[in-house]
Order: C-alpha cells, then structure tokens, then sequence
C-alpha cells in the first residue's frame, strides 16, 4: 500500500483567495476616512447583512469587500461630502471559507482545524498535541483530494520530522488535507 514517495504538488490557487466572498461570521473592519466615529469593526450576522453608523444595515454575505465599501460609500454620501471607505476582513470565520486541515488516528486529540497560509504538516500534528505512545509515526499519511474528486496519499516520515528535525517531509499543507497517523501493531 504506502503513500507516493512524490512530495504532494501545491495548488496555489487553494492557497490564495483571489477574489474573496465574505460570509457569516466574518469580522469586518470599517473605516471611514476622517471620521473615527464611523468606523467599527462589526461581524456579519447570519442575515449576511452589517450594521453600519448612519446608513444602518448593509448586505454584506456574498459580496467582496470592495462591492461592499462602495455600496457604503454610495449610501453615506448624504451624509458626508465625498467619504473615503476601507473594508478590511479581519477575521476569516465564515464556512464557505474555512476549508480545515484535519489530523486523525494516533494523536492525543484528532482535530480538525483552520487552514492558515503556510501551515504545514508538522504545525497540524502538532496542534493535534502530538502523537501517542501508540503511533508508528513514520507510517503517516497525507491525503489529498485531487481533479474529480480522486485522494491521492503521501507518504510522511513524522519520526523524522519529531526526532531528527529531518524536515523533507514537512510537507506544506492545503485546505481540505487529512493527515493520518496510524497505530504500532503490537
């Protein structure tokens, strides 16, 4: 059986979000140029909609930021002679973005987690706190979802990695990655 000796190939398409949709639970920051008293940090309801000072609710679910800082502009130009509005998502909650990186079998707690630029194999792990006693460490897993829907599985020397520092294998991970550290058979 036993995964690809290839190292997994990045798709950095999956890494970068070029044009984000901001979803429920996204933490907006808005700014108003000159105007500190309209500029708040606000989360998107599950309505999709923010409340913003004078304008009151604005759709954000759904848009890119840059759609929504122009529907707030456009709405406070009653009020204010030429505002200059920035959108900045500070905080990435919403499902439809949060494509986890999830780590299972012999680690103290199986988890699924957040995908963070950079994160790589050895970061998952250990966020899952470790492996157990139990694991054969240099029998992990990466499996990867390709074209079509097909996984394919890489082979990671996790021994290595945790002992030896020998990071070869600390393969940089992608959304929707599931590494899988198996048990010693006794």
């Amino acid at each position: 059986m036993g995964g690809s000796s290839e190292p997994p190939k990045l798709d950095t398409e999956a890494q970068a979000v070029t044009t984000y949709h901001i979803g429920v639970d996204d933490q907006l920051q808005i700014t108003v140029w000159h105007n500190p008293d309209l500029s708040v940090s606000v989360p998107v309801r599950p309505d999709g909609r923010i409340t913003v000072p004078l304008i009151g609710d604005v759709v954000a679910g759904g848009k890119t930021p840059d759609q929504v800082s122009a529907e707030i502009k456009d709405r406070l130009q009653s009020y204010i002679r030429d505002p200059q509005v920035a959108v900045i998502l500070i905080a990435l909650r919403s499902n439809e973005y949060l494509s986890r990186v999830r780590v299972t079998g012999a680690v103290r707690t199986p988890i699924s987690i957040p995908y963070r630029q950079g994160m790589t194999v050895l970061d998952a792990v250990l966020a899952a706190g470790g492996i157990t006693e139990f694991a054969a460490p240099d029998r992990t897993e990466l499996y990867r979802k390709g074209e079509g829907g097909s996984s394919t599985s890489y082979s990671v020397h996790l021994e290595k990695i945790l002992q030896k520092g020998d990071l070869a294998n600390n393969y940089p991970v992608q959304p929707g990655d599931v590494i899988t550290v198996p048990q010693r058979a006794f």
